[in-house]
């Protein structure tokens, strides 16, 4: 029995050590594709069945209990990633490449994967298996959501250089496509309808396809009346996220300080 558990032991660890050093990843994109690597997630939660709660930090300052499978990362200046002094924390078994600035309080969970260039600002979530590209900037408070079951669940998908905006929510079964920028309070959700002011079009989520913000999207918090029943009758509304438009020479004026806080 023992050998047994050493050697699954032995084989998370290793499985741990390529998911911190980006070498596997809950999802990868292939010819233009994103496909969803199951097995990822499996091993995730084999980690917690294996792990046991430990106590960790310091004694007299910052401590916390955990699964011990899972311990908070430790980073050096080989690292080459920025972790600013007051609060934050990355679990190991995330991925955070050189050059990503993580401003505090932040967190980065298991799985998740925050490729080079990119800003988690102060009280921004990063789940579980979450992907983050080149250059994202995700504001302050915004949060990107994790999922872990079932297994074969789309995590939130956020390519390269968008903007997500202050206390932006993107969850479960949300694909954000190249230089989208998603204004301040936009909530995105598998269940939730994007209408496209620009292209007449109203996007949403298959059982098959996440919910898709299109390249170059610029999305803002807006409302749609409800026609039936009591909620017609109130001049009741629902909240909806909007295309307003789509990324110009103006919008990225508007966003280039961006670099200088790189």
């Amino acid at each position: 029995m023992w050998p047994e558990i050493f050697r699954r032991v032995k084989l998370f660890l290793e499985f741990r050590d390529a998911l911190t050093s980006g070498k596997v990843r809950a999802a990868e994109k292939f010819n233009g594709k994103w496909t969803v690597n199951a097995w990822v997630k499996q091993g995730i939660l084999l980690g917690f069945k294996l792990g046991e709660l430990k106590e960790m930090g310091a004694a007299d300052g910052l401590s916390f209990v955990d699964k011990d499978t899972f311990p908070a990362r430790h980073f050096s200046v080989a690292d080459r990633v920025r972790v600013v002094p007051g609060g934050s924390s990355i679990r190991a078994g995330a991925y955070v490449a050189p050059s990503v600035i993580c401003m505090p309080p932040m967190y980065v969970n298991v799985g998740a994967y925050v490729d080079e260039g990119s800003m988690v600002d102060s009280h921004a979530l990063v789940g579980s298996c979450a992907q983050i590209g080149k250059r994202v900037h995700l504001s302050a408070a915004a949060q990107i959501g994790g999922v872990l079951e079932p297994i074969n669940a789309a995590p939130v998908i956020i390519e390269d250089d968008v903007l997500v905006g202050g206390n932006c929510g993107v969850y479960e079964g949300t694909l954000v496509r190249t230089r989208a920028v998603l204004g301040a309070g936009t909530i995105l959700t598998r269940s939730t309808p994007l209408y496209d002011l620009v292209r007449g079009e109203v996007y949403r989520a298959t059982p098959e396809q996440p919910l898709e913000v299109p390249e170059n999207a610029v999305v803002v918090p807006g409302s749609r009346a409800v026609k039936k029943g009591p909620a017609a009758d109130w001049n009741l509304s629902l909240y909806t996220p909007v295309i307003v438009k789509y990324r110009d020479e103006k919008t990225d004026r508007g966003i280039e300080l961006e670099e200088w806080l790189r």
